[in-house]
């Protein structure tokens, strides 16, 4: 018996040790992109002076085109009235928008929608960003550029 236990006690650690590198080299999910972005006033094109801030997170599934995505945002000027996502456009660039988010706006909130693959190929190259409006700033308020994080 105590061969076994000899044997067991020196054999579980490496199979500890060969299953967590097994896992540390799986590489995630390759139809998946992941994107966030910093939503802030100096963004804005033309910069609005603002203490407001907020964030996006978002995942789009390449072969499906299913992009989801959540606002958190805070200290704007007033309500928010629209929020979208604009496109094609280079950082300090402005763009019609792409895609209207979730009505009616709150922090958090959260959304889904289908790209075309011309919104896909524009995202994934980093030309959208998202922006947040209000009445005292109808062109946006607090914008960021989405950044593909993987």
């Amino acid at each position: 018996m105590s061969l076994v236990r000899s044997v067991c006690s020196r054999l579980v650690p490496v199979a500890l040790l060969l299953g967590l590198t097994a896992c540390s080299v799986m590489k995630p999910d390759a139809h998946l992109s992941t994107f966030t972005t910093q939503l802030a006033g100096a963004n804005e094109v033309p910069t609005v002076n603002t203490s407001a801030s907020g964030r996006v997170d978002a995942v789009l599934n390449k072969e499906t085109g299913l992009f989801r995505w959540r606002l958190t945002y805070s200290g704007l000027s007033g309500p928010a009235t629209a929020a979208h996502f604009h496109g094609p456009a280079a950082i300090g660039r402005n763009a019609a928008p792409s895609l209207s988010m979730t009505q009616p706006l709150s922090s958090p909130s959260e959304g889904r929608a289908t790209l075309s693959p011309a919104q896909t190929a524009d995202l994934l190259a980093g030309r959208w960003y998202a922006n947040i409006h209000t009445a005292a700033n109808p062109g946006g308020e607090i914008r960021g550029q989405m950044t593909l994080v993987e």
